[in-house]
């Protein structure tokens, strides 16, 4: 019997010379693997080829990761997107379906940046796809010409909302009210789902962490990436520990008798 949970991490797909591939940045898997103490296998964007039952019966988690490619508007009804937006039409056929079912079955998801799009999607929300042109949102991309410290570092506070989640977690890990957070995207939540429960706020007022309300199982998005050296981070390592858990609970349901003791002899 297994002792570790096993976290499904959504893959992109993208072209390595003239081979289409599946790829998933190592910064996520070791995340899943050290911060929330699983085994990790990489899900390919192969869409309905894998039927989404059979992924939820092999899985005890799925990690949505984030991405340079944006999701496609027509897939909430978005204007057409700007020249040259990097788009993974693959990745969308796989993970959107896959995440609203993995929700209503109870399977722990956690969502990160482009995950976290991806949420507020599945659940009929929209986005702002240059929240840099809206007025009154500030620019919450990096800068290229940066190095990944400088990119990756805190970039603005968050406000965390009253009794909810996320601020539950900060709690359990001795964090305040508010947290400072890295800033890495162009897309933002536009209008919120329904059903989902936003969790923080930028000082602008962009939705920054949402989570579902009346989830069976653990369901968390959050806009920045606390993947990224999550260790040095209490609320970070405490997303990774409580996704964990999580799944490890998951697994642990699907064990006839788990954690029965042995009759004494």
């Amino acid at each position: 019997m297994r002792t570790k949970p096993l976290i499904g991490v959504s893959a992109d797909r993208t072209m390595m010379g003239p081979h289409a591939s599946h790829v998933a940045v190592e910064k996520y898997l070791v995340a899943a693997v050290d911060g929330s103490g699983a085994l990790v296998m990489v899900l390919p964007a192969l869409g309905a080829r894998q039927a989404t039952a059979d992924i939820l019966e092999a899985v005890d988690g799925l990690l949505f990761t984030g991405s340079y490619s944006n999701v496609e508007p027509h897939r909430y009804g978005g204007a057409a997107s700007a020249a040259g937006t990097l788009h993974d039409p693959a990745r969308d056929a796989t993970t959107l379906p896959l995440m609203r079912a993995a929700i209503a079955a109870g399977v722990p998801v956690l969502a990160i940046c482009r995950g976290f799009q991806e949420m507020n999607v599945v659940f009929g929300g929209t986005l702002h796809q240059q929240v840099h042109e809206i007025d009154g949102l500030d620019d919450h991309r990096e800068n290229h010409a940066d190095t990944l410290e400088t990119q990756y570092g805190p970039a603005h506070s968050i406000a965390l909302a009253e009794g909810g989640l996320l601020q539950r977690l900060a709690d359990s890990a001795g964090s305040t009210r508010e947290a400072r957070v890295n800033s890495l995207h162009g897309q933002g939540i536009e209008t919120l789902g329904e059903g989902l429960i936003a969790e923080a706020t930028a000082p602008d007022g962009l939705i920054e962490a949402i989570s579902v309300a009346h989830a069976p199982g653990f369901a968390l998005g959050v806009q920045w990436h606390p993947e990224w050296q999550y260790a040095q981070n209490a609320l970070s390592s405490a997303i990774f520990r409580a996704f964990g858990e999580a799944c490890r609970a998951h697994m642990l349901a699907r064990i006839p008798d788990a954690g029965r003791q042995p009759p004494h002899a």
